[in-house]
């Protein structure tokens, strides 16, 4: 299962050290990491303070989810974190709330005091317990969420209450009076330019979403292309 992991350290040495575990997992075959970033908060926001470039497989992909949590969780500061992880390309935060719910965002960021460090991660895992485990015991406090689809399902609903205003509307200029035609056709414009926008928005975040999805198919290939090799 897909999921969204951020782990809480006390400082950033521990932090590393949760990152070294997550790998070491990832290489044990308990989980796949898809992306990864160490950040900490401060007054300003947010500030990356990983010292290499190495976001992990996913982490070059843009519109990702992990990006935009990061960006939802540190704020202005923070989506620059997003930024040179791969969060460009018009990512709003709105996406990473869809796909894991705002309930988990404040749960974490009530946790997130200045001084925390947070490693941050996009992976696969079938079970929690290797992962709790590891990361308890250098001291990290876990939060996970599970990925949903459901933005897809809320934006389709919201786009077809959106067209049947349109309807009405239309239908109401139909037999309305000059002056009140005037009036209508103004709120049509409006309107049809907001579902516009929001299919085009949407359309976007699918394009994301695809491509996505098919880097982590690709990395998972490329696992299995290196466990089979190992085998020979």
């Amino acid at each position: 299962m897909d999921r969204m992991l951020v782990v809480l350290f006390d400082n950033q040495t521990k932090a590393y050290e949760g990152k070294k575990a997550l790998y070491e997992l990832d290489n044990e075959g308990d989980i796949t990491v898809y992306a990864q970033a160490i950040v900490s908060k401060n007054k300003e926001g947010g500030a990356l303070i990983k010292e290499s470039e190495d976001y992990g497989p996913l982490g070059t992909v843009l519109g990702t989810t992990f990006a935009a949590l990061i960006g939802a969780l540190f704020g202005p500061v923070g989506m620059a974190v997003g930024a040179a992880a791969g969060a460009t390309g018009g990512v709003t935060f709105d996406i990473a709330k869809a796909a894991i719910g705002e309930d988990f965002i404040d749960d974490v960021s009530k946790m997130l005091t200045p001084g925390k460090v947070a490693l941050v991660a996009e992976i696969e895992e079938d079970w929690t317990t290797p992962l709790d485990t590891r990361m308890e015991a250098v001291g990290g406090t876990v939060f996970r969420r599970a990925l949903s689809d459901v933005r897809y399902q809320i934006h389709d609903e919201n786009v077809a209450a959106m067209k049947a205003d349109l309807a009405r509307l239309k239908a109401e200029h139909a037999q309305a009076s000059a002056t009140r035609k005037a009036k209508l056709h103004k709120k049509i414009t409006e309107l049809d330019t907001k579902i516009q926008d929001r299919l085009e928005k949407a359309k976007q975040q699918r394009q994301a979403a695809e491509a996505e999805a098919q880097a982590k198919v690709d990395i998972l290939k490329a696992k299995a292309a290196v466990a089979a090799a190992g085998v020979r």
